[in-house]
């Protein structure tokens, strides 16, 4: 009996931390979710946004404007067959199919800016790596890494993982570019998806970035 009312007072104590630990939380990821804990490369990581009410970027995000062309705006759709999707969806997709190793999120700027700081769990592809001028070495070892399989010359993507792609924001062309890099060497655009908000949307709400490791 005795044992029964210690298992309980430890349950309802474990609760009360919990319920008392979500309260704490002002800013929300949304109403009911504080934070979205995930498995990074065997680290756990905590996605979560800025607390602090009065914070503001200090970074090149917050520039209004640049040179356009090149830093021309991207459409919300600007290769039709590939969904857009938001920074919620982001999160489900880092917790679900990166945990799982069914997707891949990628990164697809350059490694400059890659190094100062970005989405937990993705991993760096730049757009100029995916080029399809002339004889590119690197496009089968994406490929494999990606989950397709090369039978008799050619790339079967039937099991190929889903890959989620981003850049620097609504102004930024290298995830649109490496895209369409994608599409034209026979990967799925079903099998594709771009995250258009990228890593200024990802900053301006808050959200936990990474500096890469090494």
């Amino acid at each position: 009996m005795k044992t029964r009312k210690f298992l309980l007072v430890g349950r309802l104590l474990s609760l009360s931390l919990l319920i008392t630990t979500l309260s704490a939380v002002e800013v929300n990821i949304k109403k009911g979710l504080p934070f979205v804990d995930v498995d990074i490369n065997g680290e756990a990581v905590r996605i979560e946004r800025i607390q602090d009410t009065s914070n503001k970027l200090k970074n090149s995000y917050t520039k209004t404007s640049r040179p356009a062309p090149p830093f021309t705006i991207q459409p919300f759709e600007p290769i039709k067959g590939i969904e857009t999707v938001t920074e919620l969806d982001v999160i489900d997709f880092i917790s679900k199919e990166v945990n799982d190793n069914t997707g891949l999120l990628v990164d697809a700027r350059m490694p400059k800016w890659h190094q100062v700081g970005t989405i937990p769990g993705s991993i760096n592809i730049p757009f100029s790596i995916l080029s399809t001028k002339g004889e590119n070495p690197f496009i089968g070892q994406i490929f494999e890494l990606f989950g397709a399989k090369n039978s008799s010359g050619k790339w079967d993507f039937s099991e190929a993982q889903t890959v989620l792609i981003f850049d620097n924001g609504p102004w930024c062309q290298q995830g649109v570019r490496a895209m369409k890099n994608l599409v034209h060497l026979g990967y799925p655009k079903s099998k594709i998806k771009y995250y258009r908000g990228g890593m200024q949307y990802w900053q301006i709400l808050g959200l936990t970035t990474l500096k890469p490791q090494g």
